[in-house]
C-alpha cells in the first residue's frame, strides 16, 4: 500500500471536502485546466477533461502550477504535510477531473460538483476508499 492508499483511505471525505474547496478557489474545473495549460501541461489536464487515458502528474507538477498557498490550505484541512497534500493531489486531481468532465469538455463541470448531493465525495466513490 502506498503512500497515497495510506492518506486516502484515512481521508475519503476530508479529501473530497478539501478538493472541492480547492477546485473552487482556482476558479472551478475551467480556472484549473487554464492554469495548467499556462503552465505548459495542457497535454496533461486535456487527457483528464478528454474521454482516452489520464496522464500523471507529479507532484512537483502540482507544486508549480497551484503554488504554496493553496496547497498549504490543501494540508491543514486534511492534518497533513505539504508534501502528502501535493501527492495525494496529484493522485485525485486527474480522477476529480475526469468524472466532472464525463463528456470530454469542462463546460457545466462545476455545476454538476455543486449539484451532486454527497458532493465530490460520492463522485470519486471507491477512489477515496482504496
Amino acid at each position: 500500500m502506498g503512500l497515497l492508499d495510506n492518506v486516502l483511505g484515512g481521508l475519503g471525505d476530508d479529501a473530497a471536502g478539501g478538493l472541492g474547496d480547492l477546485l473552487k478557489g482556482q476558479g472551478g474545473v475551467s480556472g484549473l485546466t487554464e492554469k495548467f495549460g499556462a503552465n505548459g501541461l495542457g497535454d496533461v489536464v486535456g487527457s483528464w477533461v478528454g474521454k482516452g487515458s489520464n496522464l500523471n502528474i507529479s507532484p512537483e507538477q502540482i507544486n508549480a502550477v497551484l503554488g504554496h498557498g493553496p496547497i498549504a490550505d490543501f494540508a491543514r484541512k486534511l492534518g497533513i504535510s505539504p508534501e502528502q497534500a501535493s501527492e495525494t493531489l496529484s493522485g485525485l486531481l486527474p480522477e476529480a477531473i475526469d468524472r466532472l468532465t464525463p463528456g470530454g469538455t469542462a463546460d457545466g463541470a462545476d455545476d454538476l460538483l455543486d449539484k451532486l448531493p454527497g458532493g465530490l465525495g460520492d463522485m470519486l466513490g471507491g477512489f477515496l476508499k482504496r
